[in-house]
Order: structure tokens, then sequence, then C-alpha cells
């Protein structure tokens, strides 16, 4: 089955031309592609992984290591609930943050 067969089957060919993920994949449009066509310019589903799942990811992991050594001097157990929410709050304003300039990239193509 050629690419052209499966995006003619594609249940998101009703939808945004940019939404396949078979057009997503990081390719290039060469010189005077049309929009839509396999080929088409579009957001690398890489960069689409590292922002929704490993930036976070990175995150809440470097917050929870520096909660962890800024609150030496608390008791274990207060210590390890307040690191977490620390972690938490900081990972969901990242969340909130690359979202937020998402959408403005989005709003100005």
């Amino acid at each position: 089955m050629t690419e052209q067969d499966s995006c003619r089957s594609c249940v998101q060919k009703g939808g945004k031309a940019l939404a396949c993920p078979t057009r997503r994949t990081g390719r290039t449009s060469p010189t005077g592609a049309a929009f839509g066509s396999p080929t088409a310019p579009g957001r690398s589903l890489t960069v689409e992984v590292c922002l929704a799942f490993l930036l976070p990811l990175v995150v809440f992991i470097a917050s929870l290591a520096t909660a962890q050594k800024i609150l030496a001097g608390m008791a274990d157990a207060a210590r390890t609930a307040v690191s977490l929410a620390l972690a938490l709050a900081s990972t969901f304003g990242c969340i909130l943050i690359v979202r937020m300039i998402k959408q403005k990239i989005c709003q100005s193509r």
C-alpha cells in the first residue's frame, strides 16, 4: 500500500491536512508542493513528542531534585510532600507555557 492509498482511507482526511501523522514525519516540502500533499511542510513529530512528553518529564525531575535540596532541613515526610507539590506545580506551569507559545505560533501562521 502506497502512502497515497493510506491517505485516501485515512479517518482524519476530513480534518486539517497537517493533522495526519503520515504527513508530519519531519520531511520537508520540495519547492512548489501543494498544501495537503504527502510532502507538505509541517512540524516534525519529533518536536511534538519532545514538547509534549520529554520536556515536562525533565522539568518534573529537575524540580523535584531542586526542591529536595532546598528543603533539606525539613522532616522527610513533609519534605517529600512539599517537593512533590512544587514539582507538580512547576511541571503544570511548564505545560501551560508551552501550550500558550504553541497557540501563538499556530495563530500567526
